[in-house]
């Protein structure tokens, strides 16, 4: 069996190009997208519309609150469910997203671990209360050095999660990461989709724009209002963190603008990276929007 997936820099067209798809045949599509998760996160994610997803299904959205923990590995793990749910309807399923770690974790797997303990992770949040984040942070640098170096000092969900692994199995979280891997049951098919760079960051530059204007900054306000903290891993995101830098009066809106726009246009730059170090991945260039038509066209003619 074959899986299409569609990959990509944010703002590239991957979301246009499936709904191009689906007009045409009757698939299913799963969003291999780490925010759009988050429920109440619609216009700073670039979510298809409610409208949009009653007519096509699409899957792996709105599927958390923000302050709720989730995984690369534990997508990896429910999207096969649902692959093979979408198959035994006899849809087409569809992988649309920009998320190096889902797609990993979809494609080639990682290690998830299931290990869990409500009191370790009671004790954790009360000793996160009293000590501070740092205090936390040191005490992974010391049970495990090298996890530790690979996230940020900031990162509360991450150390959080490491520490509890660490006290409820005795062995470090680098320890269960370097297990080895189960692929997917399915042969991958990947389509990436670029563009030349002044494009592609004037295509960037003109949805910070649109967000903007659709509501960005009423509906991070909504989330403040909930409650939701702006440490939050969800929050800590481009298009948000700058939002709530403005709301906070740190920074004028002009500057909030310019960041949201300079970083979404980095975090682009990142995607590039790491979907070019992946030799499976055939490359089209978007120039114009005649060009996804011509890419449905190809995907079409090889979806069975």
């Amino acid at each position: 069996m074959k899986v299409h997936l569609i990959v990509g820099p944010t703002a590239v067209g991957k979301t246009a190009l499936s709904l191009l798809i689906a007009e045409k045949r009757a698939v299913e599509i799963i969003s291999a997208d780490s925010r759009q998760i988050y429920r109440y996160m619609d216009i700073g994610t670039a979510k298809v519309s409610s409208e949009v997803r009653r007519q096509i299904p699409h899957h792996f959205i709105d599927i958390c609150l923000p302050d709720e923990y989730y995984s690369a590995g534990m997508f990896g793990k429910q999207a096969r469910q649902t692959v093979e749910e979408i198959v035994r309807r006899g849809k087409i399923p569809l992988v649309v997203g920009g998320s190096g770690f889902y797609i990993r974790a979809l494609v080639d797997g990682i290690f998830e671990l299931d290990a869990r303990d409500a009191a370790v992770r009671q004790q954790l949040e009360a000793r996160l209360s009293e000590e501070g984040l740092a205090s936390l942070y040191a005490e992974l640098q010391k049970a495990d050095p090298a996890y530790a170096a690979k996230i940020s000092h900031n990162d509360r969900q991450r150390i959080l999660r490491s520490l509890e692994v660490f006290y409820v199995t005795g062995k470090p979280f680098s320890f269960w990461h370097e297990q080895k891997p189960e692929p997917a049951p399915f042969e991958a098919v990947f389509w990436g989709l670029t563009a030349e760079r002044t494009t592609l960051y004037r295509r960037i530059n003109e949805r910070v724009l649109r967000m903007l204007q659709e509501g960005l900054e009423e509906e991070v306000r909504g989330l403040l209002e909930m409650g939701y903290s702006p440490e939050l891993n969800a929050l800590n995101t481009v298009g948000y963190k700058e939002m709530i830098d403005y709301l906070n009066g740190k920074i004028s809106r002009e500057t909030m603008i310019e960041r949201i726009q300079r970083n979404s246009r980095r975090y682009a730059k990142r995607q590039l990276t790491w979907f070019r170090a992946e030799s499976r991945v055939h490359w089209h260039e978007v120039a114009e929007a005649g060009d996804l038509k011509e890419i449905a066209q190809k995907i079409l003619a090889q979806l069975s």
